[in-house]
């Protein structure tokens, strides 16, 4: 689904990205872990294409295709789709509208009722879009945007930043459901072939790990100063933070 090749990013001038190497395999969920001002939003951002993020070398390759300089928008229509860490407000957009947006990018019709009932978001459809939210809210709005889109590939930075525990619960299973992991028995299938059909995948920062109790990842990487230092089972690394920080990790850098 998703191949970085030796991407080297700087930004305002300083090379923050040191030659990444990273795949998110059509299917599968990937967690980047890694501490503050490692690098992890900006290969997030640099993934998406926005401006600011200048890629010096290397290559990022989507569904095959080299996308390494392609514009935001086509990249949407391609396929990928961002929930930020930190939603911007915008006035003037009602959130039903940006809903009925994110869908049309992928030439899709929703009825942004029936989505928004299933993250508890019905009330806020005639709202601006995050104006006077709490963190909670936002990151629902978010989901909800990407529910209407139905990308290929979810990038999710800290989806559990902000938010309670019930949230992260709700914001679990709608994830699930945009990623065909909500499995449900099907006559003739076993959960096996189930899974061996899952098409969408997801890379997923996060910080805490509570995202991982809801949601069933498969690869784990740590970045630290702008490298990619491990890679293995996400739970595994995450056990290892927790008990001896990422000074374990950087012992291995």
């Amino acid at each position: 689904m998703l191949k970085i090749e030796g991407l080297k990013v700087n930004v305002e001038g300083k090379e923050i990205l040191h030659g990444i190497d990273l795949e998110v395999p059509e299917g599968k969920v990937v967690t980047l872990m890694g501490p503050n001002g490692s690098g992890k939003t900006t290969l997030i951002m640099t993934i998406m294409g926005f401006s600011g993020y200048e890629v010096t070398s290397g290559r990022i390759i989507f569904k095959g295709r080299d996308i390494t300089h392609l514009p935001v928008h086509e990249r949407a229509k391609m396929g990928i789709g961002l929930a930020f860490q930190r939603p911007p407000v915008i006035r003037g957009v009602k959130t039903r509208q940006i809903v009925e947006i994110a869908a049309s990018v992928r030439g899709k019709e929703v009825d942004p009722y029936e989505l928004a009932q299933e993250v508890n978001m019905e009330e806020f459809l005639d709202r601006e879009v995050n104006l006077g939210f709490s963190g909670g809210e936002m990151k629902r709005s978010e989901i909800l945007q990407l529910m209407a889109m139905d990308p290929d590939l979810l990038l999710l930075d800290e989806p559990e930043s902000g938010v309670d525990l019930e949230s992260i619960g709700l914001l679990g299973r709608a994830i699930n459901k945009i990623l065909g992991r909500n499995i449900e028995p099907v006559e003739g299938k076993s959960i096996k072939e189930l899974k061996a059909a899952r098409k969408k995948s997801a890379l997923i920062i996060t910080h805490t790990g509570h995202i991982l109790n809801y949601i069933d990842a498969d690869i784990g990487y740590v970045l630290i100063k702008g490298r990619i230092v491990c890679s293995g089972n996400p739970l595994e690394i995450l056990r290892t933070i927790e008990k001896y920080g990422y000074k374990e990790c950087e012992r291995c850098l």
